[in-house]
């Protein structure tokens, strides 16, 4: 796995997959605190893939998320990922369904999967159903093409299911 992000002593970085990528990505950059966000695929069975390619290595469609952690926290991360995702809805999103679309929040230290653990765990009374959201330590990153990157600033009308007020 390549990755660039250059641990700068304020930041820090998470992974998360909610069904189209586009539309996650779009939201999390508008979050003041977020200092950056690429789309890409993670966790997959292989470690390369692209967007012909991922029905196959089994990659989810996942933003990457550079925070600072002096302006905002990892649990208000997921406060703000739990308003824009069915966390019940196994491989669906909004109109996209399947393997690629799933929830998922993929972490880089153990700290953070403490965390992450602790806030599902404080969800849960919330939903009917069991939370489906996929908790797993990143194996592998691949920065999809360029032309997802940032789709919806470059394509103000293109599709999503997440709707992008904060």
């Amino acid at each position: 796995m390549k990755n660039n992000f250059i641990k700068i002593k304020n930041n820090s970085e998470i992974y998360l997959a909610g069904g189209c990528f586009w539309g996650v990505e779009a939201y999390f950059s508008k979050i003041h605190g977020i200092v950056d966000t690429t789309v890409g695929y993670a966790n997959g069975n292989t470690e390369n893939t692209n967007y012909e390619m991922i029905k196959i290595t089994h990659h989810a469609e996942t933003v990457h998320i550079k925070y600072d952690i002096e302006k905002i926290s990892l649990d208000e991360i997921l406060q703000y990922y739990f308003k824009i995702i069915d966390p019940t809805s196994i491989n669906k999103q909004g109109e996209d369904i399947g393997n690629q679309y799933r929830t998922a929040i993929y972490y880089t230290n153990d700290e953070d999967k403490q965390i992450i653990c602790k806030f599902i765990e404080n969800k849960k009374d919330e939903f009917d159903k069991p939370i489906v959201v996929e908790v797993e330590k990143l194996k592998n990153f691949v920065i999809a093409e360029q032309y997802h990157q940032d789709y919806l600033k470059k394509n103000p009308n293109g599709y999503c299911h997440i709707n992008l007020n904060i």
